[in-house]
């Protein structure tokens, strides 16, 4: 599913009305009335409640007041308070305004602190507010009276539907402008707004519900939109179906360079993930000294000792022979629990730069590249970096909260000015490609916040690539399916005290009812 940023989707209302000639008004009234029937569908008993729309001057009130006419014909009790004069209001939403007036619905003018504490009594009694203040063109801080106005209905704890966006988010970033409206519901309009997506935006905007207001279908596929929501329909397009005359070599073999003293859990988390994931064969490479414990561990992977350090993390000695392992191999998945011992970084940077298949670059293979960034121009095959906000703060010198005020702009950054393909991992784990591209994963939950689990994805991706997916779609088929599992064994065991492998024991069971449809999968799409 397409997303847009604030500027896109107005160059999208632009095209529908300047080039296919569809009149504003006419987006303004499908918008009202899609949002309407969206929360006389989303609240039981609403004829029996009163419902308080508030309207800034702008479309986004226009909007609001659309919204007033169709409850208003349902017999719902409205009551609209304008935080403008009514001389300040112009063109549809000035029509619309109009129209209210001559249908009687109750409005009163609230355009100052005076009159606001005069109604603050009355607004205590609302049953629901509908927010039409601000909309998705704000530019500053939201200041003054406006602040006072959203502070209040925010403390009033009512149930809150905002249209279009919550007055105050920054519809971009996810983050608020000062201030935000606290929703339960936001009825956008035309397509999801990135900001809408990712946090700390989804803590504003509640359940999202998406409003088809007619904008030409050929006019979205034109504007070229670089932003996509990752979505069970898509996941579910690009996994193959096997052949049932086929063997463990049609499926591919990983090469996995992991562990070390202490971290061998890594290292057999990032195979099992890959073999969980359908790839057929999995060969392990291991400090020589822990090869035996991964041997113990691991009945299904193969595992190759490797030259390795006094520290028994891996030597540069261990260069040529896993450049020989490479051989028949499709991918290597590298650096769950190496260390960042001088001779394993050093290790590290030479695969790069000389491996010829693809590289899923981890954990401290991730911060191998810190000060080396530039190399990851030098390499000759497809690189996957896979770090979490900590990790990509290091590789660039920020700080972590640096990183996350900008997931998505750092994860575009990094993927086209190196050419690469970046899966930061978090909450609304992000994946770049190296044309621009972002897509936004709607699964996982704060249960996976726990030791192991991006080794399993690491593995996942790699598994996903020897089988012959193209690297952008092993991502998102991976990132998808790594939180759906979590999803699922938090609703049947709770999230508290989940492990990784309990993700990799659930990966069959989801890959398969993805492939069967499950409609309960759907519920994870926003």
């Amino acid at each position: 599913m397409r997303a847009a940023t604030t500027s896109e989707m107005k160059d999208l209302d632009k095209v529908a009305i300047e080039t296919y000639g569809i009149p504003s008004i006419v987006l303004m009234e499908n918008a009202g009335r899609g949002a309407a029937e969206t929360i006389l569908n989303y609240f039981d008993g609403i004829i029996d409640k009163k419902v308080g729309i508030f309207i800034g001057k702008g479309n986004n009130g226009g909007d609001g007041l659309v919204i007033s006419r169709y409850l208003n014909q349902k017999g719902v009790q409205i009551q609209l308070y304008l935080l403008a004069p009514k001389s300040r209001i112009s063109g549809d939403a000035k029509i619309n305004l109009d129209i209210v007036s001559k249908m009687n619905i109750p409005l009163v003018e609230m355009t100052n602190n005076e009159a606001f504490n005069q109604l603050k009594g009355e607004m205590n009694h609302l049953d629901i507010i509908v927010d039409g203040i601000l909309g998705i063109g704000l530019t500053s801080d939201v200041k003054g009276f406006f602040k006072d106005v959203i502070e209040y209905i925010n403390r009033l704890k009512k149930p809150i539907v905002s249209v279009d966006a919550p007055s105050g988010l920054d519809c971009d970033s996810g983050w608020p402008k000062g201030i935000s409206i606290e929703a339960d519901l936001t009825i956008t309009f035309g397509l999801p707004k990135v900001g809408q997506l990712i946090y700390p935006g989804l803590d504003f905007v509640g359940k999202l519900k998406v409003i088809d207001i007619g904008i030409p279908n050929e006019a979205l596929i034109n504007a070229n939109l670089k932003c996509h929501l990752v979505t069970y329909d898509m996941v579910k397009g690009a996994i193959k179906d096997r052949a049932p005359n086929s063997h463990k070599g049609n499926y591919g073999h990983l090469l996995v360079i992991a562990g070390s003293v202490g971290k061998t859990g890594a290292a057999a988390l990032a195979s099992l993930g890959a073999l969980r994931s359908g790839a057929g064969l999995v060969t392990l490479g291991i400090p020589e000294s822990l090869n035996l414990s991964m041997e113990v561990k691991l009945t299904e992977v193969m595992t190759k000792p490797l030259p390795e350090t006094y520290e028994h993390t891996f030597s540069l000695e261990a260069l040529e022979q896993i450049q020989a392992l490479t051989l028949k191999k499709g991918a290597v998945a590298m650096g769950p629990g190496i260390s960042t011992h001088p001779q394993t970084r050093e290790l590290i940077l030479r695969l790069i730069t000389e491996l010829t298949i693809p590289l899923i670059i981890d954990a401290d293979a991730v911060n191998a590249l810190a000060g080396y960034l530039d190399i990851l121009k030098q390499a000759k095959s497809q690189i996957i970096l896979t770090p979490h906000p900590g990790e990509m703060a290091r590789l660039l010198g920020i700080s972590t909260s640096e990183v996350q005020k900008d997931r998505v702009g750092i994860a575009r950054a990094v993927a086209r000015e190196h050419g690469v393909y970046v899966v930061l991992k978090g909450a609304r784990t992000i994946i770049g490609d190296p044309e621009g591209n972002i897509y936004i994963s709607p699964t996982g939950n704060p249960g996976m916040a726990t030791g192991g689990m991006g080794d399993v994805l690491t593995g996942m991706i790699g598994g996903f690539i020897v089988q012959g997916y193209e690297v952008l779609d092993a991502c998102l088929i991976s990132v998808y399916i790594h939180g759906l599992a979590g999803d699922l064994i938090a609703r049947d065991k709770g999230g508290i005290g989940m492990i990784a492998m309990d993700v990799v024991e659930r990966l069959p069971e989801v890959i398969r009812d993805i492939k069967q449809m499950k409609t309960y999968i759907r519920e994870s799409d926003f």
